[in-house]
């Protein structure tokens, strides 16, 4: 048995960070990592995804050259093996540097392998046997994969597989109509794939405001994305090596046949083989570890950061989940998780960035809110660029003069809302925000615009 002062699970956004942090504080840690080192971020999620999407967005403009009033002789083409040459690249070498820094770090040693608990202070990985007084957990989720009919007929994807593609679907059908379907929905349609999304409900991100999900809707349908809402009972089939879609919609034909078909239905902890029982670590309904507001789980001396834990399924609240762990375990800083502003994105072009509530959540809350709304038709910066779909919103306690929340759905909306956020975290008045002087021209400089035109809701 070797012995550490504290032994870190999973080397994701998390991880590396804290085991790092308390190496440098003088402790003896073990990291350990079952296969890539970067989590879902750098290998399967945020950094292979929004390469993609950029690669996506260069298509696009070419095709768009003689709106900005420049010419292109011939077809624009895509060279898939090219773009996933790309992808790959930036993935290995965000993988590659953080392996390197993880290794290099005083006082942390890497163990590579499956980690098991053996009890509440050890971990198995391989042959040798670990303990330490303090265990933090970061392996992150995976794909769901619900029991449907057929599912196990078929050769399906998810957004792993999804990236091993170096080849262009001839037509992809994706189910799941929320952010992760919908971003590889938009790149692959233009890469110059037909696809359809299916979708159970009767509209696309059900967390959004209705307005907010028609739009994207709308913007998507303009690209020639085809839409198969509403389908209660989905199924799948082989079909002359294709994959018949069963969608049983209240409209259309009952199958959608595909040469491709990706699951985008939703994430699942990777909790199930950890052997969390003989370590007392409690999970919920869905398999999330239970932690409190400072992460720390059932059993003494545990922590649960990142996906894992169900406090958020994002790469920046996996980081603060560092922060808020280090911040009291070593700065007497009593941070927690309850303090943090719900904010994301949906990477989609335009993108639609979202902090704090939602109309929706607003009026249910039953304050008096006032609302600011323009569309990006009016933003001079998205005239400029032609880019124009979408609309920005903000929404104000009438009484408090908090800002309540904010969405942005429009180009750069992703980078402009986090002056939003920053003043909801200094707790200011709208006011503040409104008479500030923003540059122009930017899509920020409408935020005090929109405040200064505030009606009730």
């Amino acid at each position: 048995m070797k012995s550490f002062d504290a032994i870190v699970i999973g080397a994701g956004q998390a991880g590396p960070s804290l085991a790092v942090r308390l190496a440098g504080a003088g402790m003896s840690v073990a990291l350990i990592e079952r296969k890539l080192f970067g989590g879902t971020c750098v290998n399967t999620g945020c950094m292979p995804t929004k390469t993609l999407v950029a690669s996506a967005h260069a298509a696009h403009l070419a095709r768009r050259a003689a709106d900005y009033g420049v010419t292109i002789s011939g077809e624009v083409g895509v060279d898939m093996a090219a773009v996933k040459a790309r992808q790959d690249k930036v993935v290995s070498d965000a993988r590659s540097g953080l392996e390197t820094w993880l290794r290099s770090a005083k006082g942390c040693t890497v163990f590579q392998g499956h980690a098991r608990f053996e009890s509440p202070t050890e971990v198995r990985v391989g042959e040798e046997v670990l303990s330490a007084p303090r265990i933090f957990i970061n392996v992150g989720g995976r794909a769901m994969v619900p029991d449907m009919p057929g599912v196990n007929e078929v050769d399906y994807l998810t957004n792993t597989s999804m990236l091993a593609l170096d080849t262009l679907p001839r037509h992809l059908v994706i189910v799941g109509g929320s952010y992760i379907g919908l971003e590889f929905a938009q790149v692959y349609r233009r890469f110059g794939a037909q696809v359809t999304v299916v979708e159970k409900g009767p509209r696309l991100i059900a967390r959004e405001d209705p307005d907010v999900s028609d739009a994207v809707r709308e913007i998507l349908e303009g690209e020639g994305i085809a839409f198969r809402l509403k389908a209660e009972c989905i199924s799948f089939r082989p079909l002359d090596g294709q994959i018949a879609v069963g969608v049983d919609c209240e409209n259309g034909e009952p199958e959608v046949i595909g040469s491709h078909a990706l699951l985008a239905v939703g994430r699942r902890p990777n909790t199930d083989d950890l052997g969390l029982d003989r370590a007392g670590v409690a999970l919920d309904a869905r398999g999330y570890i239970v932690v409190d507001d400072q992460l720390r789980t059932s059993a003494p001396g545990v922590w649960a950061l990142g996906d894992c834990n169900g406090k958020g399924a994002f790469t920046h609240t996996a980081y603060n989940d560092f922060e808020i762990v280090a911040a009291n375990l070593l700065d007497n800083d009593p941070r927690k998780v309850s303090d943090r502003i719900t904010a994301y994105a949906l990477y989609t072009d335009p993108p639609l960035a979202r902090v704090g509530m939602s109309e929706t959540e607003a009026k249910a809350s039953g304050r008096k809110v006032l609302a600011g709304v323009r569309p990006m038709s009016r933003v001079g910066r998205a005239v400029e660029k032609g880019e124009t779909q979408g609309f920005m919103r903000i929404l104000v306690d009438a009484d408090s003069q908090e800002i309540l929340g904010a969405s942005i759905l429009g180009t750069s909306g992703d980078e402009a809302i986090h002056g939003v956020l920053d003043l909801m975290y200094a707790k200011a008045p709208y006011t503040v925000l409104q008479r500030a002087v923003h540059i122009h021209p930017t899509v920020s400089e409408l935020i005090p615009t929109l405040l200064g035109e505030l009606k009730p809701l």
